[in-house]
């Protein structure tokens, strides 16, 4: 690991520069309540859902690391719209919990610094989705199962926000 990094980062990154599990953990917590919330207002929902996918066209390519933040939209969406509920509750929060950090312009590595900006995050979204693994993939068949539109005629798509609220 970089000394300079390891001096700023040193808390959080493990030796070989990752973030640590602990770290997540603190995170998710933090944003629990924030995520419950969200869960319980549609319209506050959908609105943060957009925000993401706007931010998900932005952030620079970082492999597959976050290749699965469209997956974990669009099950909060089905969620959200009553037409999948197979997903436990404890669940659902981790995953909004770990949107909200990636949502956030500030946080461990701020989104600005290049090069690195997006590597905290993308350890969020995998850890998550790693814990999240087995109600990850059974969304991923119900999908399979139930082909829908991306984007159905009764959703509202609300006027662009500033991205870094």
């Amino acid at each position: 690991m970089n000394d300079e990094i390891e001096y700023c980062y040193g808390d959080v990154l493990d030796k070989d520069g990752n973030v640590k599990e602990e770290y997540v953990r603190v995170e998710i917590s933090a944003r629990t309540k924030d995520a419950e919330e969200l869960l319980q207002d549609e319209d506050k929902m959908e609105r943060f859902l957009q925000r993401l996918e706007r931010k998900l066209k932005k952030v620079p390519a970082i492999g597959d690391k976050l290749s699965n933040v469209p997956v974990l939209i669009s099950l909060i969406r089905s969620y959200i719209r009553k037409e999948y509920d197979r997903v436990p509750y404890l669940s659902l929060i981790s995953i909004v919990a770990a949107l909200l950090y990636f949502l956030s312009p500030v946080d461990l590595i701020p989104d600005f610094v290049p090069g690195i900006g997006y590597i905290d995050d993308a350890f969020i979204i995998t850890t998550v989705c790693a814990m999240m693994q087995d109600d990850v993939d059974e969304y991923k068949q119900w999908l399979a199962e139930h082909p829908r539109k991306a984007l159905p005629e009764e959703t509202v798509v609300y006027e662009e926000e500033d991205d870094d609220e």
